[in-house]
């Protein structure tokens, strides 16, 4: 063999050689990615939280008011009865202590009892719409804890209540 053809055979063995070891590259473009899940929105399941006692409208309504020598709930207390015990349901560790209370007329033993008949009147309110007995305790105060000092109708008025306080939340 001469060596024209001996270094075209080694040309053509090395291009071949080459071509073979030749490392094959992947694609620039990856693959896309799928997009990311719409983010998760919480639930409103409808129940009341802790937080709402102090930010719903009718929750923070706590008083009770009572004509003269009555101890029946009247109708425009319904809503907040409502809201009360809904929150009882959604929540059955809640406790709330229903403070009875009436103006300064009549003995202290009568106001006494008026005002447990109007803390009970209300707490009957409360289970009627699903509240727990056992999340309700009833006190009277009677005329002890006057909102109110004057003796005039306005004033006796303001005395005549059931103050709804929570004391487990």
């Amino acid at each position: 063999m001469n060596t024209t053809t001996r270094v075209l055979l080694a040309a053509a063995l090395c291009a071949t050689m080459a071509a073979c070891t030749k490392e094959v590259k992947p694609d620039p473009t990856p693959e896309p990615t799928p997009p990311p899940p719409p983010p998760v929105e919480p639930v409103d399941d409808g129940k009341y939280k802790l937080g709402d006692l102090d930010t719903d409208t009718c929750l923070r309504q706590r008083v009770v008011y009572f004509d003269f020598d009555q101890s029946d709930v009247k109708a425009e207390f319904t809503a907040i009865m409502n809201c009360h015990a809904k929150y009882l349901r959604d929540r059955p560790s809640a406790r709330i202590s229903l403070e009875g209370h009436a103006d300064e007329r009549g003995t202290r033993e009568y106001n006494l009892g008026l005002g447990e008949r109007r803390g009970n009147s209300v707490s009957d309110a409360l289970r009627a719409n699903g509240g727990g007995a056992h999340q309700l305790n009833v006190v009277s105060y009677g005329e002890e804890r006057p909102t109110c000092d004057s003796s005039e109708e306005g004033c006796w008025g303001k005395n005549r209540r059931v103050e709804i306080v929570y004391t487990a939340k």
